[in-house]
């Protein structure tokens, strides 16, 4: 299961540097996610087999200092609330600060571990002026470089070690639905609609992450967990960045999940905050059910649906196969349809086709369509296969993979879905050497 580490400090400390080496130069550091609140804030990392989510807080700040102090107290009583660990970096060359003071403060508080990274000792000479941080009173503290990487190895190995221990719920191999949105969408709504007075149907189980519950939902022939975010409280000193803060809760339930039910609020529309939240579960492959919530207080109009519908599948290109349901938790409108959808992508994504019935389909389509020539060079696509992931992904082997462009990629994507049902799920298509 996702754990969380999120970098804290006052501005200009090189928390974007270290954040960027982390996820794009470092060999063990993968999977780079741009486009999620701010570029290059959200990060799935891994060091030495134990693979964490990596948040950068900063990038927020502007103005004068007095702006400067409430945004360094919302971000560091955010990450407080959600990382199961910090990263408080400092900077030696302006030594220990009036800012810094006030964020070990904050941090004081909390029982979680809580490193201090001092930035810019690339030197022997500021690797021991370092020292000088010890008195904000933190036991663990690692003098780093993030522009030449020296001492981040070090920070690393200490910081896995203090993680808590990832494993997978013992849920008998049922399905994860996670309800997630933007807050005030209705997702407690919702998951009340769904739970109903018959508490006796559900056990609750523990949650994977801290102030949630997995609830799971056994009647009219379903059984799943329900991951549920909306229950996480929120802590009315904490005057966070919504967009940020819907997004960091969003993280884990979608790690954690198998499909995704994004709750839209009708009388708000498919904005950014959304639209962060649903590339977020589609760049982690999971399956995707829109829910347009509140459908009970649209004046409605002859095509209302349908331009709604398509108002938001345009907004969703190229990734438009995905199934959307009109839904009122109030009067518990098409909420069993919401189920039975959620349960129909959850079989997309476990979808398996065999080798040679998926060769016999689409090598005469590539015949027919084959890639485009470049350089005068011919693409020649030979053996194809459904590769053993979680969820649909497929292997073209050829003798030219290198010469294979997004467009083709795309047609074979839409042949894919043509000839088989993968609605609401993402698919991951690899060319490869034969």
């Amino acid at each position: 299961m996702s754990t969380i580490v999120a970098i804290v400090g006052r501005p200009n400390v090189g928390k974007s540097t270290f954040f960027n080496r982390m996820i794009q130069k470092r060999e063990a550091i993968v999977d780079a996610i741009s486009g999620v609140t701010r570029d290059r804030h959200y990060g799935k990392s891994d060091w030495n087999g134990t693979e964490f989510t990596l948040i950068d807080t900063g990038g927020y700040v502007e103005g004068s200092d007095d702006i400067f102090q409430k945004e360094i107290d919302r971000q560091v009583n955010l990450a407080l609330e959600e990382a199961d660990a910090i990263l408080f970096m400092v900077d030696v060359e302006a030594g220990v600060t009036g800012m810094d003071e006030t964020v070990a403060q904050l941090l004081r508080r909390t029982a979680k571990p809580v490193f201090v990274v001092v930035n810019k000792a690339d030197n022997g000479k500021r690797v021991e002026d370092a020292s000088e941080f010890y008195s904000l009173g933190f036991e663990w503290l690692y003098p780093i470089s993030s522009i030449n990487g020296s001492g981040s190895g070090e920070l690393l190995d200490a910081l896995v070690k203090q993680l808590p221990a990832q494993g997978e719920p013992e849920d008998d191999g049922l399905p994860r639905f996670a309800v997630v949105g933007r807050p005030n969408a209705g997702k407690s709504s919702i998951i009340n609609a769904l739970v109903g007075e018959e508490r006796y149907i559900v056990t609750d189980v523990a949650g994977t992450t801290r102030d949630s519950i997995d609830t799971r939902y056994n009647r009219y022939g379903f059984d799943f967990f329900l991951v549920d975010t909306a229950g996480i409280r929120r802590k009315a000193k904490v005057k966070e960045d919504i967009e940020f803060y819907s997004v960091m809760r969003s993280i884990r339930a979608i790690e954690n999940s198998d499909v995704c039910l994004l709750v839209v609020d009708a009388t708000r529309g498919f904005d950014g905050q959304v639209q962060n939240i649903f590339w977020l579960a589609h760049r982690n492959q999971k399956g995707i059910v829109i829910l347009v919530n509140k459908w009970d207080l649209i004046e409605k109009q002859t095509g209302s649906t349908k331009q709604i519908e398509a108002n938001i599948r345009k907004q969703l290109e190229p990734f438009t196969d995905v199934p959307i349901v009109f839904v009122s938790a109030t009067t518990k409108q098409r909420i069993f349809k919401a189920l039975e959808t959620a349960v129909a992508v959850y079989e997309n994504r476990s979808r398996k086709v065999v080798t040679r019935k998926f060769n016999d389909v689409m090598l005469p389509i590539i015949e027919k369509t084959p890639p485009p020539s470049l350089k005068g060079k011919y693409v020649k696509i030979k053996f194809c296969m459904q590769l053993p992931t979680p969820f649909p992904s497929f292997a073209f082997f050829c003798n030219l993979p290198q010469y294979v462009k997004d467009p083709y990629r795309r047609f074979i994507e839409n042949q894919l879905r043509e000839q088989y049902n993968f609605t609401g799920v993402p698919i991951k298509i690899f060319f490869r050497k034969k």
